[in-house]
């Protein structure tokens, strides 16, 4: 079952008001500031809508999010975002946990700028890649996009920090979503207004 815009809204603003595993932030706190790092970072909006929803699986997860397993929540949410989104959206979400494996292998002090939380999870995703497996990430599109949006993540769990409400970010999402084609074949044979 695909999700509209609605629903996405809804998720966040009732089960994002939760704690965001062993962060000091929310769900919701924690998708706001990585969608505002992206933006004041120049992102596409493709990649803003992106840092917003990567966390979206943890939403959707039988039982939320957990800290003991691996609730493989890049992959939870595409299904249902899949016809709504472009790929520029999907693949950076579903590749931003293999961002973080990859950052650990090739950039040296990475794991370390990790906060415990983070450092605890990579460990449940399979911890650092082996060299091959870095450059295998690499080589895929959108592996950059998520490489950047694993940085904001990192920064994205400020207590109190303040950010523009969901109803903005959620307007930019909207901008994504593509008319229906019978819509944009209707409005093509409506006649133009002098």
């Amino acid at each position: 079952m695909a999700l509209n815009l609605e629903d996405i809204a809804r998720l966040l603003a009732t089960r994002g008001v939760n704690q965001y595993g062993r962060e000091a932030v929310s769900q919701l706190e924690h998708a706001l500031q990585c969608a505002q790092w992206a933006e004041k970072s120049g992102e596409t909006p493709a990649t803003v809508v992106a840092a917003l929803l990567h966390d979206l699986g943890h939403l959707l997860a039988p039982g939320g999010d957990t800290a003991e397993q691996d609730d493989l929540h890049q992959y939870m949410a595409i299904p249902f975002l899949r016809g709504l989104l472009p790929d520029a959206v999907l693949e950076p979400i579903r590749l931003h946990v293999d961002a973080k494996r990859y950052l650990c292998t090739m950039e040296p002090g990475y794991w370390e700028t990790l906060s415990p939380a983070s450092q605890h999870s990579l460990v449940l995703q399979g911890g650092p890649f082996t060299p091959k497996e870095a450059m295998q990430f690499a080589a895929q599109p959108f592996a950059q996009e998520a490489i950047r949006l694993r940085r904001y993540d990192d920064h994205a769990k400020v207590p109190g920090l303040v950010t523009p409400p969901l109803g903005y970010y959620m307007a930019l999402v909207q901008r994504l979503v593509p008319v229906p084609a019978t819509v944009a074949a209707a409005a093509e044979l409506a006649p133009v207004a002098a």
